[in-house]
């Protein structure tokens, strides 16, 4: 095995947004010439199907869950050469101790997770996270941010006999804030009666049945007012609406679907939760403070009033310059060069 290639261990083989950051990086690094494989598990095979689709290297483990899933990995691990990118804590508690790793850590690691979080990062070169609010509770970590495809500008023209289309874009649950985007559509609808829609892209996946449960008698107050699309291409979604809203009410580390949002120039309002306003920017005025839902209906109305190219194009220009994916790139090869550093130094 070359020293020179890079193993990218997947946390599960589903594919959510850390795993979507996998396939980025990945792809980053085959364009910066490493040679660079996927480590995936058997079951679910979505993410080594994923990776295939985009033309990478994937090593399949025999593994059908996550105890299974570490122990293959351990295993697995005796022979490796090269760099480990851990992506996850699940690939990073699994291989504690091993040599020449980097330990990337997709969400925040409280409680019981800390304590895994830092026997995992015993021996890594390095300790990832994708945003400064997650770096200040992770001692030690550097930041790197996520990046997003490039998505074309948004198709929908605004009609001024049409209703404004609220978009939300993610899984539907309490955390989400999806209960409180429901009852600001209910009270834009008081004071707008017919001009408003909430265009509804998900499903509850990882939702616990108890809150599932509180949050779909919380959108049947505005079923008449919904169009539920369930799980969609993100265009797709960003071409039926005149608005996004991330409406979060437990800190997110990053914010994937808000900066897919701004490269395809459409508005996005989010809550303050975590590191969302991170994302969209200091500068941008459409943040609202985490389950207020009069806050959201104030964001909504005045939006609501405005050219549907109200602050886009300055949005655009932030995800170019932070969230694309030549940006990314660079950021792969700055990380990259410091683990040489790193490596060189562990082994004089």
């Amino acid at each position: 095995m070359s020293a020179a290639r890079v193993w990218i261990a997947a946390n599960h083989g589903e594919i959510g947004g850390g795993e979507v950051m996998l396939m980025h990086i990945a792809e980053a690094l085959r364009e910066l010439g490493r040679d660079v494989t996927v480590v995936a598990p058997r079951h679910p095979p979505a993410l080594a199907d994923a990776a295939r689709a985009k033309g990478l290297d994937v090593e399949v483990l025999d593994a059908h869950d996550r105890v299974t899933w570490m122990l293959a990995l351990r295993r697995w691990d005796r022979r490796r050469g090269g760099i480990l990118w851990c992506n996850g804590l699940v690939p990073a508690a699994a291989t504690a101790g091993r040599p020449n790793r980097i330990v990337h850590l997709h969400q925040y690691v409280n409680g019981a997770k800390g304590v895994v979080a830092r026997v995992a990062q015993m021996g890594a070169l390095l300790t990832v996270v994708p945003s400064q609010h997650v770096a200040a509770t992770v001692p030690g970590s550097v930041v790197l941010l996520n990046w997003t495809d490039d998505f074309a500008p948004a198709a929908r023209s605004r009609r001024p006999d049409g209703p404004f289309v609220v978009g939300y874009l993610g899984r539907l649950g309490m955390n989400k804030g999806v209960h409180v985007l429901a009852a600001a559509i209910g009270e834009l609808d008081r004071r707008m009666p017919g001009r408003v829609r909430l265009r509804l892209a998900g499903e509850s996946r990882f939702v616990d049945p108890r809150a599932s449960h509180v949050l779909e008698e919380a959108l049947a107050g505005v079923e008449p007012l919904t169009d539920r699309v369930g799980w969609v291409a993100p265009q797709a979604l960003f071409d039926a609406v005149d608005v996004l809203v991330v409406p979060s009410i437990v800190a997110e580390s990053f914010g994937l679907v808000a900066a897919e949002a701004m490269s395809a120039r459409v508005p996005v309002i989010v809550s303050d939760a975590g590191a969302l306003p991170e994302v969209v920017g200091p500068a941008h005025g459409l943040i609202v403070p985490a389950g207020d839902r009069d806050a959201l209906v104030v964001a909504v109305a005045a939006l609501a009033q405005q050219s549907a190219e109200a602050g886009t194009v300055d949005q655009r220009l932030r995800w170019e310059k932070m969230f694309s994916p030549a940006a990314g790139r660079e950021r792969v090869a700055a990380l990259m060069e410091t683990v040489a550093r790193s490596t060189a130094g562990r082994e004089r």
